[in-house]
């Protein structure tokens, strides 16, 4: 049976060699009849070019504290290389993918408000130019599936034209819930949850969400894993079948064997 999914790719797999992989992977869950949207980030790269420029990273809770010249970075490395190259890849291996960024209208946004976050400390944080997704372009992006892969870059734009960095979990796990997608996959450098994230022995091959919540509260998950985590619980909650988090290499094999790798996140 043919499944849908929105497959979340990091920016820790968007360089070689495993953006390889994951093309290849892509490539192959399409053959088997998969329909795909992708949504990337690009985390470590921007942090990088951030730091050539002279710019101290703010990370609170894994999540990007975002000013001006932040989001210049991000429109450079996000919507700009990165997408470029994914596109390339995807292409190269086949795949039939064109390169958005949600600015331009197919991620409608507004700039989220201070809030409490897990791993950020007691006190409501300002994410500064961080926005939360309202909706989406969801003819369009349907329309340029029928012929094409879609990789959606994660900025997201307000009615009044204002630029938006956006957690690509979270426009992921908000357009797998919209598109109404059989899973949501999460690939990491990491793969999936470890309760050592040294030791590819300590993966947890299935949790539940409660069992997620219980693994953030007493330690177990903690840094980047925590917002991966809990975007996926609001999917769950709107229908999404599962969220799959998973290596760059493991892509068409969670979809063909769900749980056989990373880990497998159910209601």
């Amino acid at each position: 049976m043919a499944l849908s999914a929105v497959v979340k790719l990091g920016g820790e797999v968007l360089a070689p060699p495993l953006l390889g992989q994951v093309a290849a992977g892509i490539a192959q869950a399409r053959a088997d009849g998969g329909a795909l949207t992708v949504v990337h980030g690009g985390g470590p790269q921007a942090t990088a070019l951030s730091q050539r420029l002279g710019l101290v990273p703010n990370i609170v809770g894994g999540r990007r504290i975002t000013d001006g010249p932040t989001l210049d970075v991000m429109k450079m490395v996000v919507a700009g290389q990165l997408n470029v190259d994914l596109v390339a890849a995807l292409r190269a291996a086949g795949v039939p993918a064109l390169g958005l960024h949600g600015a331009g209208g197919a991620i409608r946004a507004r700039r989220r408000p201070p809030r409490v976050v897990s791993g950020g400390g007691p006190d409501p944080v300002d994410f500064g130019l961080v926005g939360d997704v309202e909706g989406f372009d969801l003819a369009l992006l349907r329309s340029l599936a029928a012929t094409h892969v879609v990789a959606l870059a994660c900025l997201g734009g307000t009615d009044g034209g204002e630029v938006l960095n956006i957690n690509a979990d979270v426009v992921a796990s908000r357009l797998a819930a919209a598109l109404g997608c059989d899973a949501l996959l999460a690939v990491t450098g990491v793969g999936g949850v470890r309760r050592d994230r040294d030791d590819p022995a300590s993966r947890l091959a299935r949790l539940t969400v409660a069992q997620a919540k219980a693994a953030i509260a007493d330690g177990t998950v903690q840094g980047g894993m925590i917002p991966k985590l809990e975007e996926a619980f609001e999917p769950l909650a709107a229908g999404v079948g599962a969220v799959h988090i998973i290596g760059a290499g493991e892509i068409a094999l969670s979809l063909a064997r769900p749980g056989t790798v990373g880990t497998l996140l159910v209601a």
